[in-house]
């Protein structure tokens, strides 16, 4: 049998070296080159039969996507309702969840108590792997929780081959391994943690989950700007990636799906870190939401979409004199579409903020990613300048384009529905999701441009 080679590929460039060297010679970049195996020649190139004029291999089977017969997937509860609405409705047998966050933040703990409630189940079965810690570290952390651990199996191993073999023989229904930068497989000589080391180890675990129908939830490192670290294509394997949002020393934890293969995606869960572990919140925008004595200048409550549910969440900005260059700054937004924003009110608003610092800031840590912010982000800032408060009972969502226009964002209806449930009863939201009829207890200021909005806004009675 051919040995297998080893080569070492730059990242940058593509360009293949037979050794690892600190700098790529053909493209002078440095610590960029990973190493990888390189399969006999003979194994992998088709080899033409020149007397039929076609491939040697063997032809595979091919079939018609209407004859495929379709099995609704089945779906396992973790025992806590907030993690399977962000699973997309529990976890799906045989799939492959990569879940990342910073250190601290509450990973192992929640994976921890999800094992320990489908090994409890008459028919669950589950085995937690750590490569991190000791068996006797797991068995603290599970005894200061109060779980139950009397049916929950672990193991502590770091080989892909033997976890493998393990969970062949254990056959349990879920697998938890925190975490993937722990592992190596055996058919490589790097380091655990390297690039290299995860994609092998990721491939292999990804292959028996989908052989076996064992679900496995992977524990991920984050690098300092908050990315899974490792190999991009480490995200492309999984079939679900959640990530832990929210400030390590903060009480809420948020966890948010940006891709999954069996939900709807940038759905959040939100919990609150107690002394016995993770625990979801029914309501999320009540602990978003600060109720003061009277109305502030600079706070206004926007109506969100996250994933496949509405959610109310206070907007403030702070708008200052600047001393030297004018700052932007913006916490739980996106900072350039700030900059925009600002431009925008300026030319059809009216509103200068050019020798101004503009501090924005979503309350409770949650990070709105979607544009349907734009106009509660405007209202805050000249309600801050202008130094009026706008009426407590006010609650806006709108998209805001460089024209000044007010377009209409996708799910209106829910969103207003939301803003009832919570006491408010005025609404300023684009003209395009304007109700067909009225809403019981709110009135409704449905706006087509930017100068329709301000003026509006501050002409409501408090």
């Amino acid at each position: 049998m051919s040995k297998v080679k080893t080569v070492y590929t730059c990242e940058h460039c593509g360009a293949k070296h037979s050794k690892w060297a600190g700098q790529c010679s053909d493209c002078g970049e440095w610590n960029c080159l990973v190493e990888s195996k390189l399969e006999p020649a003979s194994t992998h190139r088709a080899r033409i039969s020149t007397s039929s004029g076609g491939y040697a291999g063997q032809a595979a089977a091919v079939t018609r996507l209407n004859q495929v017969s379709m099995t609704r997937e089945q779906r396992l509860s973790t025992g806590i309702g907030e993690f399977d609405r962000v699973l997309g409705g529990g976890l799906v047998t045989g799939s492959v969840v990569l879940i990342g966050g910073d250190p601290g933040i509450g990973k192992s703990t929640i994976l921890l108590q999800t094992a320990t409630y489908m090994a409890s189940q008459p028919k669950g079965s589950a085995l937690y792997v750590t490569g991190e810690e000791s068996l006797g570290q797991v068995a603290m952390r599970a005894n200061r929780l109060e779980l139950p651990i009397d049916a929950l199996n672990v193991m502590a191993e770091t080989s892909v081959e033997t976890i493998c073999a393990t969970l062949a023989h254990q056959k349990p229904a879920v697998a938890i391994l925190d975490s993937i930068q722990t592992l190596y497989t055996e058919t490589l000589q790097s380091a655990p943690g390297g690039v290299s080391q995860i994609r092998e180890s990721a491939a292999l675990l990804t292959r028996y989950a989908k052989q076996s129908g064992t679900a496995l939830f992977l524990v991920g490192h984050v690098t300092k700007e908050g990315a899974l670290a490792g190999p991009r294509v480490l995200e492309h394997m999984v079939d679900c990636v959640l990530y832990f949002e929210g400030e390590s020393d903060s009480r809420f934890r948020m966890i948010r799906a940006v891709k999954n293969r069996f939900g709807a995606v940038n759905e959040l869960g939100v919990f609150a870190m107690t002394d016995k572990g993770l625990r979801e919140v029914a309501n999320p925008s009540a602990i978003f939401l600060s109720r003061y004595d009277e109305a502030i200048a600079g706070s206004i409550v926007m109506v969100s979409r996250e994933g496949t549910r509405p959610l109310l969440v206070e907007v403030q900005a702070l708008v200052d004199d600047a001393h030297g260059q004018p700052r932007r700054v913006a916490l739980g937004l996106e900072q350039n579409r700030l900059a925009m924003l600002l431009a925008v009110m300026h030319r059809h608003g009216g509103i200068q903020t050019s020798g101004q610092d503009v501090y924005v800031n979503v309350v409770g840590g949650v990070k709105v990613l979607e544009t349907g912010s734009d106009l509660a982000v405007l209202l805050a800032c000249a309600s801050s300048l202008r130094a009026k408060p706008l009426p407590q009972h006010l609650a806006v969502f709108g998209e805001v384009g460089l024209s000044g226009e007010v377009r209409p964002v996708p799910n209106g209806q829910e969103r207003l529905r939301e803003a009832v449930k919570h006491g408010f009863k005025t609404a300023i939201i684009p003209r395009g999701n304007a109700p067909r009829e009225p809403i019981k207890g709110l009135h409704v200021i449905a706006v087509g441009r930017l100068h329709e909005a301000l003026s509006a806004a501050f002409d409501i009675d408090h």
